[in-house]
């Protein structure tokens, strides 16, 4: 079962978004919250799994909770999924700097809302394509080279090859097939990727590639 909480400051997203999640047979809602700070003494108090957080809200927004969140140590197994009316550039890369999982605008889908849940529980990452191919365009254009480079210095050939391929938003099975791996060795590449550039997920392994110059904007789109 995956335990998530709400905050919004409208009442009736909360109870939209509260009413789509208790629909499904492997998620529970544990609680909702109309503010930033509420959200944050939220999921202090229920340690939910993950938690759909607004933008704008009173009292600390969306992307200060998820900063408080993601920066308390006996608040890491909470995944923290930014769903917003604003499809902002610079909301979607102060969510991802923030440690957010995942950047979803309110108009998507249903299914790609519980999707994001469940991605984001299983420890993975997902941002809604517009906001992805812009932000990646605007950090590959804000380049920094020869210091940024040698942030991959920790890699090894092998791992700076997957961490192309997950710049292409290749999945493990995927990189295995194309690198001829098997997928558990393909899975061991990514998980001591983010160990050793101290990345929380593969959205900022893809931030990564592209900041350093390992990857230039033309990724494939999935």
């Amino acid at each position: 079962m995956i335990r998530v909480a709400v905050a919004d400051d409208q009442a009736l997203i909360r109870a939209g978004f509260s009413a789509l999640l208790a629909s499904e047979p492997d998620l529970e809602v544990v609680g909702q919250a109309a503010t930033g700070r509420g959200a944050v003494e939220l999921v202090r108090a229920t340690r939910p799994d993950v938690l759909l957080v607004d933008i704008r809200m009173p009292d600390g927004d969306g992307l200060w909770a998820t900063r408080e969140i993601v920066g308390d140590p006996e608040l890491e197994g909470c995944r923290v999924v930014v769903v917003t009316t604003f499809e902002l550039d610079e909301y979607v890369a102060e969510a991802v700097r923030s440690g957010a999982s995942g950047f979803l605008v309110k108009d998507t889908e249903p299914a790609d809302l519980l999707r994001a849940v469940r991605v984001a529980a299983a420890g993975d990452a997902l941002l809604s394509p517009g906001p992805t191919r812009r932000l990646l365009a605007r950090v590959a254009a804000g380049l920094r080279p020869p210091e940024d480079a040698e942030r991959l210095a920790v890699l090894t050939d092998r791992e700076r090859e997957v961490l192309a391929l997950v710049a292409e938003r290749l999945t493990n099975d995927e990189i295995a097939a194309r690198l001829f791996l098997s997928p558990l060795t393909a899975k061991t590449h990514v998980s001591r990727m983010l160990t050793k550039l101290g990345a929380r997920d593969r959205v900022q392994l893809v931030v990564v590639a592209y900041e350093t110059g390992l990857v230039r904007p033309g990724w494939r789109e999935a």
